[in-house]
């Protein structure tokens, strides 16, 4: 079924995947959650007045191909599987228009390991997620969000803070392997740069694609990286 959306009166679709507590104006938010759990789960953002949010399912989208403006994502891929990693990339692209706009974030994993390699190994607490630990910044007894000690708020920006389903990180991200995702799936590259989660925690690549407006010869989205594709069609 086609979103509803997708055939209203507005003449840009804008997507933000995986909204959590950051639903924007102007766009369609989508979230696992529902807006009374986001609300919940992040009881200091206001959100705006109104705001909707659709619980529609990432990997198939109901919005036909090439039909939307600009896809958003922040901090959305770290969660992916490895499975769900290369669909989700695909179904990106196929929603979006040419000249459309992929742009999303996530940890920069070769610097969140050379913080833990860096850190002093030195285990306090348990996790705890409850009200008081969360308020108190507990993180594993460290009280704080220092990355000076391998096992404290470190472990959550490597695997997540892992306070609800959704919440854990199943995968990684460095620029010459995003770089490398755009080239395989023929998205062409606008920007890449770094900057502070929350201004002074994790260090997150930010992204800026497009789908061309004229088809890529380098997009061979579906056909597994490293086969030869010239050699292939020698032989046949």
């Amino acid at each position: 079924m086609v979103a509803e959306n997708a055939n209203d009166s507005r003449e840009e679709i804008r997507l933000n995947l995986g909204c959590g507590g950051r639903p924007l104006p102007g766009y369609i938010n989508v979230d696992l959650d529902s807006l009374e759990d986001l609300k919940a789960r992040y009881p200091s953002e206001k959100f705006p007045e109104g705001i909707e949010i659709y619980n529609y399912d990432i990997l198939h989208l109901p919005f036909p191909d090439s039909s939307v403006a600009e896809v958003r994502a922040d901090s959305l891929v770290e969660h992916l599987s490895f499975i769900e990693e290369p669909l989700f990339f695909c179904e990106v692209k196929r929603v979006l228009r040419p000249g459309g706009v992929f742009d999303f974030s996530t940890p920069d994993f070769e610097d969140a390991v050379k913080s833990w390699l860096a850190a002093k190994d030195e285990w306090k607490a348990f996790y705890r997620n409850d009200p008081e630990a969360i308020a108190s910044e507990h993180w594993f007894g460290n009280y704080s969000y220092s990355t000076e000690n391998r096992w404290g708020y470190l472990m959550a920006m490597i695997f997540g803070n892992q306070n609800g389903p959704g919440q854990f990180h199943k995968n990684c991200y460095t620029i010459p392997k995003i770089r490398a995702i755009l080239l395989h799936l023929g998205l062409e590259e606008v920007e890449i740069s770094n900057y502070r989660w929350k201004g002074d925690r994790d260090l997150m690549i930010r992204v800026r694609a497009m789908k061309p407006i004229q088809p890529s010869l380098a997009g061979n989205e579906g056909v597994p990286v490293g086969r030869d594709l010239d050699q292939e069609k020698k032989r046949d």
